[in-house]
């Protein structure tokens, strides 16, 4: 019985041993971003509900991976945006995690100088595709949601909804003419759909000054409500405005139900206003990971070569079925 025994633990303990070596390749893991500094454009202002999630992301990259991040704030102002970004170029961080908002005319010199430098740059929510092919090699990647695929998927929901179609008006507060190639396309998405429904389409343009602060469109919207009150919809291709939304309805005097609001990116007030029935739906692009996952881009490039990953985000509609599941994550400034 003892010879026995004694087979069985040598037969184990070599079994166990040749399985080590089988899956053992002599990698040892370390904390991926020690020795990392990333400086992140954060686009918006400290405080804008989209922006603050996501560098809440970049931030939680950042203590899993042991980087150092640090965080610049602006106005979502495409022209501070190019300013940041050539004094990021000048600080010389390994790495620069970018809207691209400013464009390829605008940006790209900035890129091809950080590239020359050894600075990896990686763009997020907006990208910049010549760039991306040009130096996907040397880790240049993007983070975000296909802007013109979910407003035409917005505006979908809220047609099929809502039985939208001809004899209906709906409304679209957006970034039309901001400028910034590409970004605009997500109000394109939206008011496709609801035309292609038959649906009568307004259109105005978001302001510098409601950009910035978008409690300033509150006068606007109800300027708007008031001469128009046959809306059935209003869409806010903006997280800002979308979470400041039921605001402007209560503010036009609107009760719950009367007009159907809808718009982009999970907020604690954007889910209050889906509890409220202001809120027919919010768009979910899941932005924390545009940090999570920009910050984890620039450290696999710099650790291990990693080439630049084109990553799509947009998840969802958050509605009523969903929203008490992801409100206390909208709280906690993750979703």
């Amino acid at each position: 019985m003892i010879k026995r025994i004694l087979v069985v633990s040598a037969l184990v303990v070599l079994c166990l041993s040749l399985a080590f070596a089988a899956t053992s390749y002599g990698f040892e893991p370390i904390k991926m971003g020690e020795g990392v500094t990333i400086r992140h454009l954060a686009g918006g202002p400290p405080g804008c509900p989209f922006a603050t999630v996501v560098v809440n992301g970049a931030r939680q990259a950042a203590h899993d991976l042991g980087c150092k991040l640090e965080v610049i704030w602006s106005d979502w102002s495409v022209e501070d945006m190019v300013i940041d970004f050539k004094e990021a170029v000048a600080a010389r961080p390994d790495g620069i995690v970018v809207y691209g908002y400013a464009g390829e005319v605008a940006a790209g010199p900035i890129i091809d100088e950080a590239v020359s430098k050894g600075i990896t740059v990686t763009s997020i929510n907006t990208n910049f595709p010549t760039y991306e092919k040009k130096y996907g090699a040397e880790g240049h990647g993007w983070v975000g949601a296909e802007v013109y695929s979910v407003g035409l998927k917005l505006g979908e929901y809220a047609v099929r909804e809502l039985g939208l179609g001809e004899g209906d008006r709906a409304l679209v507060y957006g970034l039309l003419k901001l400028g910034v190639p590409g970004r605009g396309e997500r109000t394109v998405g939206c008011i496709d759909a609801l035309e292609k429904a038959g649906v009568t389409v307004d259109y105005i343009e978001i302001s510098d000054a409601v950009n910035a602060d978008p409690t300033m469109g509150i006068p606007v919207v109800s300027a708007y409500i008031a001469a128009h009150p046959d809306v059935d919809l209003i869409i806010t291709d903006h997280g800002g405005l979308t979470a400041t939304l039921p605001t402007y309805l209560k503010a036009a005097g609107v009760k719950p139900g009367e007009i159907a609001g809808a718009g982009f990116d999970p907020t604690p007030a954007a889910a209050e206003g889906i509890r409220e029935g202001y809120i027919l739906a919010v768009w979910d692009q899941q932005q924390f990971l545009h940090g999570y996952l920009s910050v984890l881009q620039i450290c696999l490039a710099k650790k291990f070569n990693f080439s630049g990953l084109h990553i799509d985000t947009g998840a969802g509609v958050v509605n009523p079925s969903n929203v008490e599941a992801l409100a206390a994550l909208a709280e906690a400034g993750v979703r």
